[in-house]
């Protein structure tokens, strides 16, 4: 399995994969595809990583940048994070994360974020301490993991294209 940065070529594909993977996702309103579609427009789109084999593109993960209390002070968000169904729970969308992940390090990020079921995230690094809010969601799935301390605390804000 190859991780690569996305191309041109691979938008499309993108599109697909994700709309098809929320597809069955009870808490999934379907707006995910158009999300990242609206990140690469508005220029949001940090970093977009496709895991591909034998030129299938498997799995797909998006960071753009967030604000805490209105500053960006260098924090990402994470997703969406997308698998194509018949490959989910093999490893793809964690080696997606780390990926990313590592990337972000490398870029100097303080750190990234995510609103999701600590269950899943906690294996990569994620928590929560209570201290982020996004919009009305129970603290503990609006997780965090520092780079560079301090740890924020705060309103989480994630890039426009996730409120329209």
């Amino acid at each position: 399995m190859l991780i690569r940065y996305e191309t041109p070529a691979d938008i499309e594909a993108i599109q697909n994969l994700t709309s098809i993977a929320f597809a069955p996702m009870p808490y999934s309103e379907g707006t995910e595809a158009e999300i990242i579609r609206r990140l690469r427009l508005s220029g949001d789109l940090a970093i977009s990583l496709i895991a591909e084999e034998d030129g299938e593109i498997l799995g797909h993960v998006a960071f753009s940048p967030v604000t805490v209390n209105g500053v960006h002070d260098g924090w990402f968000g994470l997703g969406p994070i997308s698998v194509t169904p018949e490959r989910q729970r093999q490893g793809i969308g964690r080696a997606l994360m780390a990926k990313g992940l590592e990337l972000l390090k490398e870029m100097g990020a303080s750190g990234c974020t995510l609103v999701g079921n600590p269950d899943v995230y906690s294996g990569a690094g994620f928590s929560s301490d209570g201290q982020l809010t996004y919009h009305d969601l129970d603290t503990r799935l609006v997780q965090r993991i520092v780079f560079r301390e301090p740890a924020p605390s705060g309103v989480l804000r994630f890039a426009p294209a996730f409120e329209n």
